[in-house]
């Protein structure tokens, strides 16, 4: 069936993985965990281990690196017993200022989009993570020309979404969502009226997987590559 698009006024923008590559970083981060507390247990092992953690703490340092780095602090305690050295604190440390100093790497294409898109519509970005890592990368990604409005949420959820659009006195109906999480940046805004576009990034955290049964007959686009959306538009 197709969808139309034809009242869309405003489209938002995911970031991380949308926009630019982060979770390629966080993989690679856990990968030098696993060698670093190998001491303590098997890789596989602590990187069980550290998603549980990391989910466990959600509600307490919510999403992005100083979390996750917490996390594995954490982690390294419970799995020594208490008798991790302070050399590999500081060696999880440097792990995490190493994440936050990445250089932005932009996906294909994003430039392009934003560029066109930007002429018939009002541009947001809707994003997950800490405030202060999202403004640096925001600020260093060389996008911020093109967005009207900037919003970091604790969550990505119904009534999240419903709080932003009412803030900015937005239909459901007139906005449109593009990202990569089916969890986050889909199902949400399927839900609550609007449209979504679903461009898969080719690593996806296990907590923001969705079963097919969640995904199946919810009326959204899957498109292979940002620039198949000016195809739709």
């Amino acid at each position: 069936m197709e969808i139309d698009y034809s009242n869309i006024k405003v489209i938002g923008f995911d970031a991380d993985d949308t926009l630019w590559v982060n979770e390629t970083y966080f993989r690679e981060a856990e990968e030098e965990v696993g060698r670093l507390l190998s001491h303590y247990e098997t890789p596989n092992k602590i990187d069980q281990e550290l998603f549980l953690m990391e989910i466990k703490n959600l509600p307490t340092y919510g999403y992005g690196v100083k979390g996750f780095v917490l996390s594995i602090i954490e982690l390294a305690i419970v799995l020594s017993n208490g008798s991790v050295s302070n050399q590999i604190i500081g060696k999880i440390l440097d792990i995490g200022k190493a994440m936050i100093n990445k250089p932005i790497e932009l996906l294909d294409g994003v430039e392009e989009v934003l560029k066109v898109l930007s002429k018939d519509y009002k541009l947001i970005v809707a994003t997950k993570g800490d405030l202060l890592d999202q403004e640096r990368k925001l600020d260093k990604s060389g996008l911020l020309q093109y967005f009207h409005h900037i919003e970091v949420l604790s969550e990505k959820q119904e009534d999240n979404y419903r709080k932003l659009l009412k803030h900015l006195d937005i239909k459901p109906s007139d906005f449109l969502m593009i990202g990569n999480s089916l969890k986050s940046d889909i199902l949400p805004l399927i839900n609550i009226g609007s449209k979504a576009i679903h461009v898969p990034f080719h690593t996806t955290w296990q907590h923001e997987k969705v079963s097919s049964k969640e995904a199946n007959g919810q009326d959204y686009k899957t498109v292979k590559r940002l620039t198949d959306i000016l195809d739709l538009l």
